[in-house]
Formats: C-alpha cells, structure tokens, sequence
C-alpha cells in the first residue's frame, strides 16, 4: 500500500510558474538574468545578503534565495554611488538561486550587468519583505517536505481527515461514495499524496490534479464528485487524522471488540490512530466509519468510551468484592 518516496526537481521557473490564490500570491516577474531560471532551489530557507554586500563572505549563505529588501537596495545604491561594486561581483561569484527584490525595488544596471554575466536570475514582487517571507516559506516548507504516496481513499468526515487503505476491490470508494452522499467531502481517491509538514503533520492531497475528485465505481465507471454532489462535497487537501484499514473477513481472526488498546500506522516518522475494520455483507461499513470519526474526535477532547468502560468494571468488580468481603464476616451481628 506504501509507494516510494517522491523527490522534485524545484527550480527558479518552477517558482515563477507556480499557481497560488491570491492570499498566497508571491506576485513576481523577472527583471533579469532569465539565462539562469533552471537554476535549482535546494534549501527551503532565505538570506538577507547584508552582510555579504559590505564584503563579509565568511559563512555566506548562498545555497539560499537572496532576498533584498529596503536596507539592501539602500546600501547598494551607495556602493554604486561610490563606483565599489566589487563586493557585488564577488557575490555573484557563488552559485546563488536567485535574487529578488522586494517593495518593487529594482537595483541598477551595474547590478543587473553583473547578474546577465553570472546567468543568476532578478526576481521582483510588490510584497513587503516580511509578508513575501511568511509567503515564501509556507511554500516552500510544503514543496521541500517529506513525501509519499499510499493507494487509498482520503476522506473528511465530521471534520476528520479518514484515509482508506486495503486490498483493491475491498469497497473504499463505494465506503466514499455513501459517506459522500451523507454530506462528508472527498480528499482524494485511488492514489493519495502524504506531506509531511513540520515534522508532525501528514498533509494528504490527490496524486493528479487533472484526475482529482473523480472516482472509479466498478459496474459504473468514473464519476466526477463535483459534478454529481457540488462543490460542497470537495476539498484539496486535508490532514491525516485516522487511518481505516477494511479487510475481508476473516473468521479465524480476533478482531478487537473492546478499542481499548491504541493502534497506529506510521507515514514518514509520524504516527497515525488505526482500525482495523473487517468487511462482510451485513455490515454498514460507512456508519461505522462515520460513528469513528466521531469517536476519534471525543478522545481529541479528552473522553475515551473504552477505557471509562474498563474502569467502571474495576470499579464494579472492587465494589463486589468489598461487599463479599463485608457480609462474609464472622463478626458482624
């Protein structure tokens, strides 16, 4: 069920190109260097090259993006004013991503000359810097994070990230289907996308943007979720919040019938809650999903049916047995 890790090549056209909404809109064009816009971006991080233009290269951080903001474009205007432009082309010396230019500042045409010959791409946005930062590193945390693909239905149930795993042909997508048509969202079906951000968030998405929110029923061919139940009845990505694993049947099996022991699944080095569901005519596998969901959600908020359960039978059992202690003595009259 687990697929390879996936690894992409992310260069400065891809950055340029990237399609974001407008609330994440990096808003920029190229001014210069466009020789070097296949240059890749290994590091998922920014500089600010202050120290680098007043000619200290000692631990310059040049495998990043350099972003140049007010003070930058400031004190570069007074190196050209005062013709030392030296420490600009030693910087371009490094093989740098790229430049960009925050505030719709542009720097000179020494600048841009020294860029065109070192083939480093000028980039421009009118984001303030701080804003382009937080924008930027979003996307990029997200493009750089770990990643991996599992074949499987990813759901949102009740507000719950539910991916469905198991054996093809076990009925994931009609399990979809029916919580779909109860008002629940499809993520992703057939092949889910896993992110891994921050280091303890799996961020499913589907695999094929052209193919997304369609899905294959066997007997009935593709259909296409938005199209049938609306645009309610889709989101493009959702956090993996618990896994549901259907199986046949197997009556030699011990299934767990209590649900007080935790099961989980690992993505990536994190772990996810897991169920084991066993499927078998008779048995309304999308309620039972949907009842898991809500479940899930009460031991989120601190309530755990099991283990109160156990512990009402503890304190059942004390209480008898306190009780066959007292009227089992001799002394009492």
């Amino acid at each position: 069920m687990i697929g390879i890790m996936i690894e992409k090549r992310f260069t400065v056209l891809d950055l340029l190109d990237i399609n974001l909404k407008e609330h994440i809109s990096l808003n920029l064009h190229c001014i210069g260097g466009r020789k070097g816009l296949n240059r890749e971006i290994h590091i998922p991080d920014l500089n600010r090259p202050g120290l680098a233009l007043s000619g200290f290269y000692e631990s310059f951080a040049y495998e990043r993006i350099q972003l140049f903001g007010m003070g930058e474009v400031s004190y570069l205007r007074k190196l050209a004013a005062e013709g030392r432009i030296e420490t600009v082309k030693h910087m371009f010396t490094y093989p740098i991503p790229c430049c960009i230019f925050s505030h719709n500042l542009a720097p000179d045409q020494a600048f841009i000359k020294e860029a065109e010959l070192a083939q480093c791409p000028i980039l421009q946005t009118d984001l303030t810097s701080t804003e382009f930062h937080t924008r930027l590193m979003r996307l990029l945390t997200d493009m750089f994070a770990p990643r991996d693909s599992v074949h499987g239905v990813l759901v949102e149930v009740y507000g719950l990230g539910i991916l469905l795993l198991g054996e093809s042909g076990v009925g994931k997508s009609e399990t979809a289907l029916e919580l779909i048509k109860q008002g629940h969202r499809l993520v992703a079906d057939d092949v889910v996308d896993i992110h891994c951000v921050n280091g303890n968030i799996l961020m499913g998405v589907g695999a094929n943007k052209i193919i997304g929110h369609h899905m294959e029923i066997r007997g009935l061919g593709i259909i296409n979720i938005t199209h049938l139940f609306g645009v309610g009845a889709i989101r493009d990505r959702k956090e993996i919040q618990l896994v549901v694993i259907l199986e046949e049947w197997d009556s030699n099996k011990n299934y767990d019938r209590l649900g007080a022991d935790e099961q989980y699944i690992e993505f990536l080095g994190v772990s996810v809650p897991k169920l084991e569901i066993p499927v078998k005519p008779g048995r309304n596998i999308p309620v039972i999903v949907e009842t898991a969901a809500m479940n899930e959600r009460l031991k989120k908020m601190g309530y755990h049916a099991a283990k109160e359960f156990n512990q009402n039978i503890l304190r059942w059992i004390e209480s008898e047995n306190a009780q066959s202690v007292y009227f089992g003595r001799d002394d009492i009259i």
